[in-house]
């Protein structure tokens, strides 16, 4: 296969960055944007722009020139102070499938991008993201420069298994011929609720594109061991979007068929990015492969061996999540303040509040009750 395979997901390439980076330029609604962050009339501010984009060429050259600034930015103004750990067994010049826990739409991927380049990774991670996010034509052309590929959501389950294959294709490329690092959720979505758990359905998509027919124990292993899967446990003392994560609970339990409008992805986007989040820890496990070589694929049925690997990967996040106060009060069932207002904050009708105070304080109990069972 070769990169124009995957010319309908894949991320801009080197030659494309100018381009691309024009079209924003021209967008209205970015340019509205735009006036917000930089006051000035718009032939200076473009001018500036673009003279800040001579020497891109390629998206990582625009994470470090654009994106970079902007998460230290975000981290100083948003949290009260930052920590990861990578282990030495990963190779800072090697290639892995960081899997995470989910816990913010954008920062999750962009503080790894960070942490990575401080720790003297030699690149940062491709994105999956998911196409119901893209719901402006800038939106998707930025996050393509800065190194997303798209999931597609929405579809029936015969064009769903086809881009499944296509996208597992393309990430198996991405790692093995492209040598880039991928970042990918350990499931659909953020967990409301914080119980993190990998779905199977997420490796037996990597599964699809590998270089063996996926058909047998042994050919699944192969495949996964050729995406070098790093389980990663990503930690928030406070989670910005807890109040909004309750509200789409009430809303659901109270209006039959309730769905999310594209203004509250934005508005979850927005929060995430700019709500407080207290301390935020980064911890990555080993690779995965040297556990799936002691696996003996003749002892494990097919059927068992996404749950077995998903059961692993669970137990890799759980064990390196950071444990804060909010935590420990939560599982004890004590009062805690800052629950108590993020309660206050929901914006329902009619709120229920004994029931948005127990979706709340379950997001902050679960992390530690998950940490307690895969430490003991």
């Amino acid at each position: 296969m070769v990169l124009s395979d995957f010319d309908d997901i894949r991320p801009y390439a080197e030659g494309e960055m100018k381009d691309a980076f024009e079209s924003m330029l021209a967008d209205r609604q970015f340019d509205k944007i735009l006036q917000g962050l930089i006051p000035l009339p718009k032939g200076m501010r473009n001018g500036l722009l673009r003279m800040m984009f001579v020497g891109i060429k390629t998206p990582l050259d625009f994470q470090k020139r654009f994106m970079k600034p902007l998460v230290y930015y975000v981290l100083h103004k948003a949290t009260t102070g930052h920590s990861f750990f990578f282990p030495k067994s990963l190779d800072r010049k090697g290639n892995y499938t960081f899997m995470s826990n989910h816990r913010d739409i954008v920062l999750d991927s962009a503080f790894l991008d960070t942490f990575l380049l401080k720790d003297a990774f030699s690149t940062t991670v491709e994105i999956a993201i998911g196409n119901n996010l893209l719901i402006y034509p800038w939106i998707k052309t930025l996050v393509k420069m800065n190194k997303s590929f798209v999931v597609n959501r929405g579809l029936t389950p015969k064009e769903m298994l086809k881009s499944s294959i296509h996208m597992s294709q393309y990430m198996h490329f991405a790692i093995n011929e492209k040598n880039e690092n991928i970042w990918i959720a350990q499931r659909e979505g953020r967990a409301k609720d914080s119980d993190d758990r990998t779905q199977e359905s997420v490796l037996k998509m990597l599964n699809m594109g590998g270089p063996t027919a996926g058909r047998t124990t042994a050919d699944i292993i192969e495949n996964l061991r050729h995406m070098r899967i790093v389980p990663l446990a990503i930690s928030y003392e406070y989670d910005p979007c807890d109040y909004l994560k309750a509200k789409e609970f009430q809303c659901k339990r109270d209006i039959p068929g309730w769905k999310k409008a594209k203004q509250d992805d934005l508005d979850n986007m927005k929060t995430g990015i700019w709500g407080k989040k207290g301390h935020v820890h980064y911890q990555a496990a080993g690779c995965i492969n040297d556990w799936l070589d002691t696996l003996d694929p003749t002892a494990i049925e097919k059927a068992d061996i996404f749950r077995i690997v998903a059961e692993h990967i669970d137990h890799e996040i759980h064990k390196n999540y950071r444990i804060y106060d909010i935590n420990r009060d939560a599982l004890a069932g004590t009062t805690n303040a800052y629950i108590e207002e993020r309660v206050k904050m929901v914006d329902v009708e009619h709120p229920d509040v004994p029931f948005l105070r127990e979706k709340i304080t379950a997001m902050y109990a679960n992390p530690l009750r998950n940490y307690e069972k895969a430490v003991d």
